[in-house]
């Protein structure tokens, strides 16, 4: 059975047919609402149900707060109406020459940025132009049904070529392909099959200052997103803290740090946790949203963009709005998540 579900404050609504879930099913009817995992492993996609019952799944449970609970929050990408329903959530805007799509992919390229982290890069169909908004990104698709995603760290479309940053899960299905490992190593030249642009992390037409957080190969939309304001000439003033366990960790420190000389107020923060003496490192250390916690006593005058392994975009979208005073809809967050994350959630 179908059911009606209306959304707030946009005023509009969209079936949910036998199965789907609300997000799905936003998706289908062209309304776009926040999302990144699409698994329950991140909270991008949270929005309240104001009426109506539905099948929350087990993953809220363990994402939300519970005083998000109590007051009737879950996750979209999880949810089941069970009858009609009215929700509360962020309707995303965009451009209206963004398609979704699936198409076959050639490996052009395998470029290592660091020991644990290579750049791949795919070159897309011709007949047709793979548009997308930086900071967007792509699955691929694999005849045993599974699929892997990674954002494109590149601001657009280069002669129909997009580049990835992958690191090494040793063990991971795809990423020991990557990295040659096992008994199908990928190489230059192999096809493959993606689906995209997916994803609702851009940037917003705004005029507050921005906060850019990445922890690892989050480092990869987010780059994207930069070399796109460059593109555009966007003056807005905006600092990235990017955090690693080591320095080593931060593989394009060098290209970070040469944007300031381009985007005026433009600031770079690298941040450390485990620094050991032989690395010789001087510069920050911690955990990264603390960084921005001792340099902000204040934040609800910006916009934060967050991406990288689920604690980190969670610590800082709970500590960021909580204690910082950070509005909700001014946190913008893509959630790298691993087989083992989506695992943990469905147990």
């Amino acid at each position: 059975m179908s059911f009606k579900v209306s959304v707030q404050p946009a005023g509009r609504e969209f079936t949910v047919e036998p199965g789907q879930t609300i997000l799905d099913a936003a998706l289908a009817s062209g309304m776009i609402l926040p999302y990144s995992c699409r698994n329950g492993t991140c909270s991008t996609c949270r929005g309240r149900v104001v009426s109506g019952s539905y099948d929350a799944g087990p993953a809220p449970a363990r994402i939300l707060e519970a005083d998000d609970l109590a007051r009737g929050y879950t996750l979209l990408c999880q949810a089941r109406p069970t009858s009609d329903v009215v929700i509360e959530a962020e309707e995303v805007r965009m451009s209206g020459d963004i398609v979704v799509r699936k198409m076959p992919v050639r490996v052009q390229a395998l470029t290592p940025l660091a020991a644990d982290v290579m750049e791949v890069t795919l070159q897309l169909p011709s007949a047709e132009a793979f548009r997308f908004q930086p900071g967007q990104y792509l699955e691929f698709l694999f005849k045993d049904g599974r699929r892997r995603s990674y954002s494109m760290a590149c601001a657009q479309a280069v002669d129909h070529r997009v580049q990835l940053h992958v690191r090494h899960m040793p063990g991971g299905a795809f990423t020991d392909r990557v990295f040659g490992r096992g008994d199908e190593p990928l190489k230059a030249r192999d096809i493959l099959r993606i689906e995209g642009p997916l994803g609702s992390f851009f940037l917003r037409a705004d005029d507050r200052p921005i906060i850019f957080l990445a922890s690892g190969t989050g480092f990869a939309p987010i780059k994207a997103i930069i070399e796109g304001m460059l593109g555009r000439g966007d003056r807005r003033a905006a600092v990235l803290y990017w955090g690693g366990r080591r320095p080593a960790d931060l593989y394009q420190a060098e290209l970070a740090s040469g944007w300031r000389a381009r985007l005026p107020g433009f600031r770079f923060v690298p941040v450390v946790s485990d620094a050991l003496p032989e690395d010789g490192w001087a510069g920050r250390t911690g955990w990264v949203h603390q960084a921005v916690m001792t340099d902000f006593p204040d934040l609800s005058g910006h916009q934060v963009y967050a991406c990288g392994a689920p604690p980190m975009v969670e610590a800082a979208r709970h500590d960021f709005v909580h204690q910082r005073g950070l509005s909700p809809q001014a946190f913008h967050a893509d959630a790298f998540t691993s087989e083992a994350d989506r695992a943990e959630v469905q147990a």
